[in-house]
C-alpha cells in the first residue's frame, strides 16, 4: 500500500518501515505577524496531507489520535508533557529573528535547558517532562524558521509566506 496525503488524512498508511505516530507542534504568537509561522507552517502541511486547516482559535489538541496529529499553542507549556509522550516523533514548529539559516532543522535530546523566558519550556525540556511524567520521549526535532516582521497583526511577511511553504513541503518530505 502506497504513501499518499488522503490516505494519511484517513488515518491510515504506512510513513516508515513501521507505524509511528507524529505530532506537528507549532507555536508562537499568531497576533504579531511572522512570529506566527509555527501556525501557518502546520496548516500548509495540513493542506499537503489532505486535511483541514485550523482555525484561528483553534489549537488541534482535541482532534489527536490520526498517524499525523497536527497542533499550535501559543507557548509550550509542562501541560503538553503527557500528550508528548504518546508520540514516537515531535516536530515543534516556530519563527526565529536570522541567527540560523532561513529554515533552521535541529534534532533534540530531552534535557533542561533553561528558557529566557520564565514562563514557558523550551522544546528539550518538554521532551524531558514527557520523559518523567509520561514514561517516553518521542523524537524530537527542531524546525525554526526565520520571521521578518513581528508587528502586530496575522499577516505574514512576503519572505516569511515564502519560507512557510518552503518549510511545509521538507516536513511532508522527512514524513516519507
Amino acid at each position: 500500500m502506497g504513501w499518499s496525503p488522503h490516505h494519511l488524512a484517513r488515518g491510515g498508511g504506512r510513513l516508515t518501515k513501521r507505524e509511528r505516530r507524529v505530532l506537528i507542534l507549532g507555536y508562537g504568537n499568531l497576533s504579531r505577524q511572522d512570529d506566527g509561522l509555527g501556525f501557518h507552517i502546520v496548516n500548509a502541511v495540513a493542506r499537503r496531507l489532505g486535511r483541514e486547516s485550523l482555525a484561528s482559535d483553534e489549537d488541534g489538541l482535541s482532534d489527536l489520535g490520526r498517524p499525523v496529529d497536527l497542533a499550535f499553542v501559543h507557548q509550550l507549556v509542562p501541560e503538553l508533557a503527557e500528550t508528548l509522550a504518546g508520540y514516537d516523533e515531535v516536530y515543534f514548529v516556530d519563527a526565529h529573528t536570522g541567527v540560523h539559516e532561513e529554515i533552521h532543522w535541529e534534532t533534540l535530546k530531552p534535557g533542561y535547558a533553561p528558557s529566557s523566558f520564565t514562563h514557558h519550556l523550551t522544546p528539550a525540556a518538554l521532551l524531558e517532562l514527557a520523559s518523567v511524567l509520561g514514561g517516553h520521549a518521542p523524537e524530537g526535532h527542531l524546525v525554526s524558521v526565520r520571521g521578518y516582521r513581528f508587528g502586530f497583526g496575522m499577516e505574514l511577511s512576503l519572505e516569511a509566506q515564502r519560507l512557510c511553504e518552503a518549510a511545509a513541503e521538507q516536513i511532508i518530505a522527512r514524513l516519507l
